[in-house]
């Protein structure tokens, strides 16, 4: 190679220039530059690539509880406040006409203010909205699910919906103090612990709603819509992993009491 003189520039590299702004005739300190910079960017991909193939041979990651299928959505400036979605969710799980018992929760915003749940009190009296509470079917980690030290809250394998496994639920009401949104409700006749579980995909709460202001709709996180009312029971203030709260079997039995 003479002195003053460099390879002929390729193509794609004159192209590249071009798109760039840079002058057309490149000159040699141009030329490396961008060489480097093409060099630079096929070693990234490799990097991406080995990187990526690190993630597939890893394996997936471990999901504890996967996303409901569906979820009650209110609306509620259609509530006329006629509970009769208290009623039908009661009568139809319980057997009982008993609005205590019911998974929705149905109450006028007396203590709030302006600004709605969870904003701040401005006032005694607040906007009297109706309001209408209901199980969000919270996304991984469920609160009330981390808080139950028997994992008595499992999967409705036909709707995904979180629900209460009554052979398992020792009544500690753990779930109870977890829940943000105050949403568990439990039964005194029967020391068990109960929540929305949507009726196996046929909520009777919207199929009661005289003015529609209930709809049954594909899940989407709407624990995100809203800040929660109620703090947050913290059970595992020393958990570093999901595993840590979610492997009871691995920990010893308690021993039985008698008495």
């Amino acid at each position: 190679m003479k002195h003053g003189k460099h390879p002929p520039v390729p193509d794609f590299v004159a192209q590249a220039a071009q798109a760039a702004g840079l002058e057309t005739e490149l000159s040699r300190r141009g030329f490396l530059f961008l060489s480097a910079g093409a060099v630079a960017s096929v070693a990234a991909l490799g990097l991406c690539d080995a990187l990526a193939a690190g993630r597939k041979k890893a394996g997936p990651p471990l999901v504890i509880l996967d996303n409901a299928r569906g979820v009650l959505l209110a609306d509620p400036a259609r509530c006329v406040g006629c509970l009769r979605c208290e009623l039908a969710c009661s009568e139809h799980n319980d057997g009982r006409a008993q609005p205590s018992l019911s998974r929705i929760k149905v109450s006028r915003a007396l203590a709030y203010g302006l600004e709605g749940p969870g904003q701040g009190r401005h006032g005694a009296w607040g906007d009297g909205l109706v309001v209408q509470g209901v199980c969000r079917q919270c996304p991984h980690p469920v609160p009330c699910a981390t808080a139950c030290p028997q994992n008595a809250i499992v999967l409705d394998p036909d709707t995904g919906a979180r629900v209460v496994d009554d052979a398992a639920c020792i009544g500690c009401r753990l779930c109870q103090r977890a829940c943000p949104w105050g949403m568990l409700v439990f039964d005194e006749a029967r020391q068990k612990s109960s929540k929305c579980f949507l009726c196996h995909g046929r909520p009777k709460c919207v199929e009661a709603c005289p003015a529609a202001a209930l709809r049954f709709v594909p899940w989407r996180d709407l624990t995100r819509e809203g800040p929660a009312p109620l703090a947050t029971l913290s059970v595992t203030p020393g958990a570093t992993a999901c595993v840590d709260c979610h492997a009871p079997a691995l920990k010893a039995p308690r021993p039985k009491t008698t008495r």
